[in-house]
């Protein structure tokens, strides 16, 4: 095998994680962008609510049963479970030079977590 053949080889063993990583780069982006709005929303909402005096029954009032709520939360919960794991695996890679399998099984679960709690949360909201 030539030079050049063996180069080719070894480059194309690294490529599958250097794809990986560039797919973890545009999750984390795109959901940064999701929750850009989502937390403006939110905190718009926020603002509504205390500027004219609701309370915490008036707004689960206004939640129980209400499928467009239910389903912006479950957005906002699906890109907090992308995006926060994705930079606790950056983090930890920067940070603790852990690097190994172990950390994306870890980060997974997390991500999972953050998710199943999230809507456990939004079902509360949507079901009170």
């Amino acid at each position: 095998m030539s030079s050049a053949g063996q180069t080719y080889a070894a480059g194309s063993a690294t490529a599958p994680g250097a794809k990986f990583e560039a797919w973890l780069w545009i999750a984390q982006r795109a959901s940064a962008a999701v929750l850009a709005l989502c937390v403006l929303v939110h905190l718009v909402t926020i603002i509504y609510a205390v500027r004219h005096g609701l309370t915490g029954a008036a707004i689960l009032g206004r939640t129980q049963g209400n499928g467009a709520a239910l389903a912006f939360y479950t957005l906002y919960v699906l890109a907090i479970a992308v995006h926060a794991p994705i930079g606790l695996r950056t983090l930890c890679q920067e940070w603790l030079g852990w690097r190994s399998a172990s950390l994306n099984w870890v980060v997974a679960g997390i991500a999972l977590a953050l998710f199943a709690f999230g809507l456990r949360a939004g079902w509360a909201v949507f079901s009170a």
